[in-house]
């Protein structure tokens, strides 16, 4: 009963670790918006994509799964027949998949509000990407950064042209904590010998929010109608667990009981997504629809910038 009381006690928005994506988006419209959602075929993607279709915006689900993804947007349309969900195939590990996709999405016309970059692999074995990037790094950070380069253009004229706030979120992880000691480590981002599965998520996930903070300043420093923010969704059942067979049993049965489920983890993202309190807000990290503090190394503007011109020089 105590865990209960303190897991639902609501923070400064109102809202709490219990909260859900329905209730934090409750009585907001996102008629007229378009979202870009990766990872939208399961978990917490898949939730985000269905809340944002059921309040009104036009979501295009980035996946890789695309039959998977298509099974979600058939129960999304079962629920809300008007809802307007389209599927494109996106593989993140892939700077070839990522380039056709924004080319693809681009050739459409279409405006874009929001891009929440979802998707994700978690303390995976190690793997060079078809690009020849660590697994981990190449899917959670890179393939974010260049699909987010390659729709920024998009973004900026949507916002300008409607005189809306474009909003980029970050789903990044309190697992940021856990990155190496350098935090990134730039000189051995492929570099078998001193991986760490554990080690390399973090390295991941705390570059998600360095990118989004530098992106902040950015357009801060452009006078750009855009925000970015990055946020950690809690800890939810999911399959990203799937590598480590002893947690992955405890999260599925144990777990249940102090774990999130897809409504409670998604909630985050579309409050930071949708909701009128984050208006303007930028650069910074939220956590159970509230503002929390990140690490100091997520705050420290000079690794965001060097971060840049890394990922920069990695995808051209």
């Amino acid at each position: 009963m105590m865990t209960s009381w303190l897991l639902g006690r609501r923070g400064p928005s109102g809202f709490s670790w219990s909260s859900t994506a329905d209730q934090v988006t409750e009585g907001i419209s996102a008629a007229g918006l378009t979202a870009v959602v990766t990872g939208a075929s399961s978990g917490i993607g898949a939730e985000t994509a269905r809340t944002l279709a059921l309040r009104g915006a036009h979501v295009v689900m980035a996946v890789r799964g695309v039959p998977a993804a298509q099974a979600v947007r058939d129960r999304v349309l079962a629920e809300a027949p008007g809802a307007r969900l389209d599927v494109m195939e996106l593989d993140l590990s892939s700077m070839a998949s990522v380039r056709a996709f924004a080319s693809q999405f681009v050739a459409r016309g279409l405006p874009l509000n929001i891009l929440i970059n979802n998707a994700g692999v978690m303390a995976t074995p190690f793997e060079l990407s078809k690009d020849g990037i660590e697994m981990q790094f190449a899917t959670n950070h890179v393939g974010h950064f260049l699909l987010t380069q390659l729709l920024l253009d998009t973004m900026k004229k949507t916002s300008r042209e409607s005189n809306v706030e474009g909003r980029i979120v970050n789903v990044s992880s309190e697992g940021h904590r856990f990155a190496y000691r350098e935090g990134i480590r730039f000189d051995k981002i492929n570099d078998e010998s001193v991986y760490s599965t554990i080690g390399a998520y973090g390295q991941s996930k705390l570059a998600n929010i360095l990118h989004a903070n530098e992106l902040a300043r950015q357009f801060k420093e452009e006078n750009v109608n855009i925000t970015a923010n990055s946020l950690h969704p809690g800890s939810i059942i999911t399959n990203l667990l799937r590598y480590h067979s002893i947690i992955d049993a405890f999260s599925r049965t144990l777990g249940k009981l102090v774990l999130k489920n897809a409504q409670q983890g998604a909630a985050t993202t579309c409050y930071v997504a949708l909701h009128p309190q984050v208006k303007g807000v930028s650069g910074k990290y939220f956590c159970d629809s509230n503002l929390y503090e990140p690490s100091d190394k997520a705050k420290d503007m000079g690794l965001a910038k060097r971060l840049w011109d890394f990922s920069v020089e990695l995808t051209t």
